[in-house]
């Protein structure tokens, strides 16, 4: 069965939730709600990209005008300091999210007090850890929108501090819930995935592993068709391109492509035992927005910690072939680095 959700019958479980009606027995709004009803209060942390300025919209203003039982009120712009790409970007998202009726915080702490859920946004990878620190130590549940952490090693302790605080958090690329990569996962749509080849933009900021910044994207679709189970990774890099080759278990090949010149768009190709798909395009942000909120509600997250951190290490990988001139790389030695 698909573990998608049909976004009208998503956003009228969200109406109801937002009424208290529990649909779930193992709600953490419940008892906190208020008499009058309010919608559970979300914060923001990173003012430095546009998913912020999406989010608020999405969850605040639905298109459908039924409500989400959310409600974005808070948001603290920083974020980077320091890296221009992001920093430069802050004052004008700042503009727009007040228009929006969203009050601007001086710090975590703040926002935390005024707020049930947090929607981590910051493009910098490297304040991630210290950011989810103080989340997950004030038992907030909080959706690490991509990069987790600008390191594998980072990454791999935001979620041990979740695991060891009790605290449900996760992560995803909005590119995981293009419709047919759902169906092929949730509901067999090739058959069983024995490869697939997927491409997206792949940009390089120099303070980052290279595929965390951008490539991420098409690595992210990569292992929503392959699932776990890749051992080692091969990378050829050029200026315009990267091609990086997956060896999972049963002898599948998962490739990715990072695209740099000419033209760049998001999709790729599931080579499956009954079918052959094209995954078609990119259908935006709402069915990543439906799974945030289905997640803030009932503390379910549904993308494994596990799954996540090997994503990661297929990115850090790559780049440690690239350092071998190309040589295959196992996974289970970049993480277990990564852990030491």
């Amino acid at each position: 069965m698909s573990h998608s959700l049909d976004r009208k019958s998503f956003l009228a479980s969200m109406a109801l939730a937002g009424a208290g009606v529990t649909l779930t027995g193992n709600s953490a709004f419940a008892h906190r709600r208020q008499p009058d009803n309010d919608p559970v209060p979300v914060g923001i942390i990173g003012l430095d990209t546009s998913h912020s300025i999406a989010f608020t919209r999405l969850i605040n203003s639905p298109q459908s005008g039924v409500p989400t039982g959310f409600k974005v009120v808070a948001a603290h712009p920083y974020g980077s300091r320091n890296l221009e790409a992001s920093n430069s970007r802050i004052p004008g998202y700042v503009e727009q999210i007040r228009e929006m009726g969203v009050d601007v915080v001086d710090s975590i702490d703040e926002l935390l007090q005024r707020c049930e859920v947090i929607l981590l946004e910051t493009n910098d990878g490297h304040p991630r850890l210290d950011q989810a620190t103080q989340v997950i130590e004030a038992g907030k549940r909080m959706f690490i929108d991509k990069p987790v952490s600008a390191s594998l090693r980072d990454t791999i302790r935001i979620y041990q501090l979740a695991e060891e605080h009790g605290v449900p958090v996760w992560s995803s690329s909005s590119l995981r819930y293009m419709e047919v990569a759902q169906q092929v996962r949730h509901e067999g749509a090739a058959g069983e995935v024995l490869g697939a080849e997927t491409y997206s933009p792949a940009s390089l900021e120099p303070t980052h592993p290279d595929l965390f910044w951008y490539g991420i994207h098409g690595v992210e679709i990569l292992y929503t068709l392959m699932g776990t189970g890749c051992q080692s990774v091969q990378r050829i890099k050029t200026d315009g391109a990267d091609v990086v080759t997956g060896l999972w278990a049963g002898d599948r090949i998962g490739t990715f492509r990072g695209i740099r010149e000419g033209d760049a768009g998001y999709g790729g190709r599931v080579y499956g035992s009954e079918a052959i798909l094209d995954l078609g395009d990119f259908g935006g942000y709402g069915p990543l927005l439906d799974h945030i909120l289905d997640f803030f509600r009932t503390g379910e997250v549904p993308v494994s910690a596990e799954e996540t951190i090997e994503l990661y290490a297929f990115m850090e990988a790559a780049d440690e072939s690239t350092r071998q001139q190309g040589r295959a790389v196992s996974i289970a030695e970049v993480i277990a680095n990564a852990r030491s």
